[in-house]
């Protein structure tokens, strides 16, 4: 299994460059089964990074581009009546793909977004009194500009609980970028890109993650993590019983990505920033990007051991 998924892998490097760490991050927050959101400038390979997931993992995929005026039924899909049959009859929205792209979501009203993160936190999505569920593994990935670019939408704190992991890929080095101004354009790169992995193969590596061994030692580490976020005072509020569950779930599957069937503190220390950073806030900072700094404080001065 591990073989197949170092294949995937370096699929995915070979289309999104210089970037071996967010890719191998968002490839945890697949094998947790959690949701990825990507907040970046454009233009800096979210869209990209989406795709070739898709494509290595042999998942279905659809893309919703978010806007002011994008409605719930645009999302999950509504009821059309037949005329020859007499009845209506639903056709689903793009929600009802393995991995969803997410794009912009913070261009979208609220009313918007909590259309999608509700089927996220389901699993399933409940329209015109009829309950359907979502297909089987589901993956979103959300992209999301700065909140300082203008028509945007800021996704309040309870529903950026509802992300796994939030990353950033950032500005490539500069030997990567020169690569990618001599080499094939991406998209190219993304039509030649062949599935590497199917659907029971992506079950067995899930519950395999989820079997990956963590000691008492190790689950009183990440205890001592989220009780600091609820007991110093330059955090405004602490880790919830989600948060701890996230970590340890990414730990799990970071571990798994490195060869082992256990856990160990680096593996934690390795996730913590994207599991931790979208959920924490400084309480002296208004624009909820304080997260980055409490993040460094933990890993500084709560001990490992």
């Amino acid at each position: 299994m591990r073989a197949r998924l170092d294949v995937c892998l370096r699929a995915v490097n070979e289309v999104l460059l210089g970037k071996q760490s967010q890719v191998r991050l968002a490839m945890a927050c697949l094998l947790a089964r959690g949701h990825l959101l990507v907040e970046d400038l454009p233009g800096m390979g979210k869209t990209t990074l989406s795709h070739a997931l898709a494509k290595v993992m042999g998942l279905d995929f659809q893309r919703i581009q978010f806007t002011s005026d994008l409605l719930p039924g645009d999302i999950l899909g509504t009821s059309v009546f037949d005329k020859d049959s007499g009845q209506f009859v639903f056709h689903p929205g793009p929600i009802f793909a393995e991995l969803v792209l997410a794009d912009e979501i913070n261009r979208a009203t609220p009313k918007s977004q909590s259309a999608l993160l509700e089927a996220m936190e389901e699993g399933q999505v409940t329209i015109e009194g009829a309950t359907r569920p979502l297909p089987e593994p589901f993956f979103v990935v959300a992209t999301q500009n700065p909140v300082s670019s203008g028509g945007t939408f800021a996704l309040p704190e309870s529903q950026l609980d509802r992300f796994l992991m939030r990353l950033s890929l950032g500005y490539p080095a500069k030997a990567a970028e020169k690569a990618l101004l001599l080499g094939d354009s991406r998209r190219d790169l993304l039509l030649r890109l062949q599935p590497q992995m199917d659907h029971a193969g992506l079950a067995a590596i899930q519950e395999a993650v989820s079997e990956v061994r963590v000691s008492d030692a190790l689950v009183d580490y990440v205890l001592r993590l989220v009780e600091a976020t609820r007991t110093q005072p330059q955090f405004a509020w602490g880790l919830s019983p989600r948060g701890s569950l996230a970590l340890l779930a990414a730990a799990r599957a970071w571990a798994f990505i490195e060869g082992r069937e256990y856990v160990i503190p680096e593996d934690v220390q390795a996730v913590l920033p994207s599991v931790v950073g979208h959920r924490l806030r400084e309480r002296a900072d208004a624009s909820g990007h304080g997260g980055g700094a409490l993040v460094q404080w933990l890993l500084r001065e709560v001990p490992a051991l």
